[in-house]
């Protein structure tokens, strides 16, 4: 077995632990199969939130948008999982310490530290090449943004306590803007205030999930920034915010006159239902370490997600 050195991105500490792989060629589909799961496309049902401007701007839905939507998407898949290659190396060496994570390709020795920033390297100029051929300079501005943003969250932001779940909060606004910069349209206040809030109570949820599960500051450093009883405290403010926003956003006079109908207030128990499920998920049942993985395994946040996107579709797609 071969040593890849790791350096942990907490300041200029080289740390003793290193990631292992081994030096004999790896067989194709091996391969695969690693950078497969490198790229965690699992992952990718985030970037619907890149589709959300289009959904709620029914006026210009037709077939050129959702093209472009469709590629909007697409870049954002390429641009994270790129990300997630980038995270991974940075993180290989303390990833072999943590009970699921040092299952991943780079840690557990199925995938070379240089395979893995050549695969990284091959998808941001994918990205990049999509992006400039079909979408508009200002998608490509955002796009690039959010990757920036997150590429400085692997290497050392997401080692500063508040920062780290306010960047992960940016991140999906960035999505909703380069959704709408990718049609020309321009989101609601609202959909920007509540996805960003959306976004930070399931941050928050997470880091509350490191702290039940023990994790040293050594595996995450902004952990001593944290305790229970502070991301307690931010869980019910963000939710507060969340709901007072949402509600507001429904019965916003604009609102209702752009779509013609005052009934979106019909929306608000899927919401509320939801991320009570959530905070039982996080309080209650303690789970709360992967957001993806609950969405599309918890049978009740399905039927929220699904009866709330229903609900929205029929009041302002066929109420009229």
């Amino acid at each position: 077995m071969g040593r890849a050195g790791c350096f942990f991105p907490g300041g200029e500490v080289k740390v003793a632990a290193v990631c292992n792989f081994s030096q004999d060629r790896f067989p194709l589909t091996s391969t695969l199969s690693a950078l497969i799961r490198l790229a965690r496309p699992r992952h990718w049902v985030k970037n619907a939130f890149v589709a959300a401007p289009l959904f709620f701007t029914p006026e210009a839905i037709n077939r050129q948008s959702v093209g472009q939507v469709a590629l909007a998407i697409a870049v954002f898949c390429l641009l994270s999982s790129a990300v997630y290659a980038i995270n991974d190396w940075r993180d290989c060496a303390a990833d072999r310490l943590h009970p699921v994570k040092r299952t991943r390709p780079l840690p557990a020795g199925e995938l070379s530290v240089a395979a893995a920033l050549v695969f990284a390297f091959v998808l941001l100029v994918a990205a990049g090449a999509l992006s400039l051929a079909a979408l508009p300079p200002a998608f490509i501005a955002l796009a690039f943004a959010y990757a920036a943003a997150n590429i400085l969250y692997s290497l050392w932001l997401k080692h500063v306590a508040i920062l780290d779940v306010l960047l992960i909060a940016t991140g999906f606004v960035l999505r909703i803007d380069a959704g709408a910069a990718a049609v020309g349209i321009h989101p609601t206040v609202w959909i920007i205030v509540c996805t960003g809030l959306l976004a930070l109570f399931l941050g928050l949820a997470k880091r509350r999930d490191d702290l039940v599960r023990a994790m040293s500051e050594t595996h995450r450093p902004s952990l001593k920034g944290y305790n229970q009883r502070f991301i307690d405290a931010s869980l019910a403010m963000v939710l507060g915010a969340l709901l007072v926003s949402y509600i507001i956003y429904t019965t916003d006079a604009a609102l209702i006159a752009k779509f013609g109908t005052d009934k979106l207030y019909l929306t608000t128990p899927f919401v509320i239902a939801g991320v009570l499920r959530y905070l039982q998920i996080t309080l209650v049942e303690e789970r709360s370490g992967s957001p993806t993985d609950i969405a599309l395994g918890d049978r009740f946040m399905i039927v929220a997600v699904l009866g709330w996107i229903a609900t929205f579709a029929i009041l302002i797609y066929g109420w009229r």
